[in-house]
């Protein structure tokens, strides 16, 4: 038996859904390539967000992140505008030489350094089931 149960790890990702509200996910399929993704980006040298992560197997750390809530599921609309800020960003970086937004920022006075940090405190695992062209 896999602990947690899928209907708990569904529980979890739809906490602070209000009732009559879409839920975030809605089946076990979800589930499972949400902890895929994220297992994957621990393989790639990603930092595990909870303790004692080093000798487990990466998909039990993605489980129990995704159970703490210290990763999330997005929604499809929350996917599309992360991936509108990344191309935004890319974008900026290329019309400043290479440079991030960031370190461009940095020099003129105008970093942005709150949605930085927001971006770097936590993982994001995409709701759909679809992979990124990077993972094709």
């Amino acid at each position: 038996m896999i602990h947690p149960s899928y209907v708990d790890l569904m529980k979890v990702v739809n906490e602070g859904v209000e009732e009559g509200e879409e839920p975030v996910i809605s089946s076990r399929y979800s589930i499972v390539m949400a902890t895929a993704r994220r297992a994957r980006q621990l393989v790639a040298g990603d930092d595990p967000l909870t303790e004692d992560a080093e000798n487990r197997k990466a998909l039990s750390v993605a489980v129990e992140e995704l159970n703490e809530g210290k990763i999330r599921i997005l929604t499809d609309e929350e996917k599309a505008e992360m991936d509108a800020r990344r191309e935004e960003e890319a974008r900026n970086a290329k019309n400043h030489g290479g440079r991030t937004q960031e370190e461009a920022g940095a020099e003129d006075g105008t970093s942005d350094a709150g949605e930085t940090a927001e971006a770097e405190g936590s993982a994001e695992a995409p709701a759909d089931a679809q992979e990124d062209e990077e993972d094709a």
